[in-house]
C-alpha cells in the first residue's frame, strides 16, 4: 500500500475518482497505484503529482536512488522539497519523531508548533522571496531532547526558470 498517497488524497478531501480525473487516468488504474499493485509510468506519475502538487520522484524513490538511500539512511541528514505554499512534496530520512508518509502535503506548522518551526518556515519563505540560498542553525525540540540542525535551503526551479518551491538539507550537529 502507498499509505502516503492515500493519506495525501484524503487530506485534500479527494476521492480516487477525482484524482484519476485530474490526472487523466482511469480510476481503477489509480486504485491499483494507491494499493501498490501497479507502478505508474513516469508520465502517469507526473500527471498524478501535478494534480496533487507533489514531486513525481516520490513514486520511484526506492528504485531510483539506491546509492543515495544507502549513503543517507540512518545518517543525521534530512532532505526535503516544499512547494510555494511550503507544503512538503518530498522528504527523505526525517527524524524518528516524524512519519514521512504523513508529512507529504502538509506545512511544518500543520505538523508541530514551536519557535523552530517558525524559524524553518521563515527560512523557506525568504528563499522563495529572494531566490537565494540561505543557511541557518535551528534548534528543534524533539522527544530525545533538543537537536541543533544546520539547515540549508535553496530554490527549486521549473524548466522556465520560475521558482516552484524550496529544497532543504538539514544536518544534525553534535552538541
Amino acid at each position: 500500500m502507498r499509505d502516503w498517497l492515500i493519506q495525501l488524497r484524503k487530506s485534500k478531501n479527494y476521492t480516487q475518482q477525482q484524482v484519476a480525473d485530474g490526472a487523466h487516468i482511469d480510476r481503477a488504474y489509480y486504485a491499483q497505484i494507491e494499493s501498490a499493485t501497479r507502478n505508474p509510468s513516469m508520465a502517469v506519475a507526473s500527471q498524478i503529482a501535478n494534480f496533487l502538487n507533489i514531486n513525481p520522484s516520490i513514486f520511484f524513490s526506492e528504485h531510483l536512488s539506491e546509492p543515495f538511500i544507502v549513503a543517507l539512511t540512518n545518517s543525521p541528514v534530512v532532505v526535503a522539497h516544499c512547494d510555494l505554499g511550503l507544503r512538503y512534496t518530498w522528504i527523505f530520512n526525517p527524524h524518528p519523531d516524524f512519519n514521512a508518509e504523513l508529512i507529504i502535503g502538509k506545512r511544518d506548522d500543520q505538523i508541530n508548533s514551536n519557535e523552530a518551526i517558525t524559524a524553518l518556515m521563515d527560512l523557506k519563505r525568504k528563499v522563495i522571496e529572494s531566490g537565494d540560498f540561505i543557511r541557518r542553525q535551528i534548534t528543534f525540540p524533539m522527544t530525545t531532547g533538543d537537536k541543533v540542525y544546520d539547515v540549508f535551503g535553496q530554490p527549486i526551479y521549473n524548466q522556465d526558470k520560475d521558482i516552484i518551491g524550496v529544497a532543504t538539507v538539514s544536518t544534525e550537529l553534535q552538541t
